[in-house]
């Protein structure tokens, strides 16, 4: 019979597996969505049609993207807030809560109370 020791290292065991195996196929379905998102997969509300350039390739807003001046900002004044941030970028705040929301999901700013620091700070 084997001891009760054994049963839950093999048990834990088993666990750990299925999470690494899930943590897997999580990695490969966010890969999938994004690619999705990326090339435009989504539905366009009916009546909508595609405004396109032409074939031409869009370019890149001229000094860099709202995240990359959030981060001069908030490197320049730790602890800054989003409402801050929105009139230092001249933008909307809310849009500022999305990019600092992604900014702290990818770990390069740290959100303390109503500020951000940038993590490597």
């Amino acid at each position: 019979m084997p001891t009760q020791t054994s049963t839950l290292d093999k048990a834990k065991k088993l666990i750990e597996d299925r999470l690494k195996e899930l943590d897997e196929e999580r990695k490969r379905l966010e890969k999938a969505l994004s690619n999705l998102i990326g090339h435009g997969g989504g539905r366009r509300a009916s009546g909508a049609s595609a405004i396109g350039t032409g074939g031409r390739p869009r370019r890149r807003r001229k000094g860099g993207t709202r995240a990359e001046h959030a981060m001069k900002a908030v490197r320049e004044q730790p602890g800054i807030t989003a409402g801050e941030i929105a009139k230092k970028l001249k933008i909307k705040p809310n849009y500022v809560y999305r990019v600092m929301a992604d900014l702290t999901k990818d770990g390069k700013v740290v959100k303390k109370g109503r500020g951000y620091t940038a993590a490597d700070a």
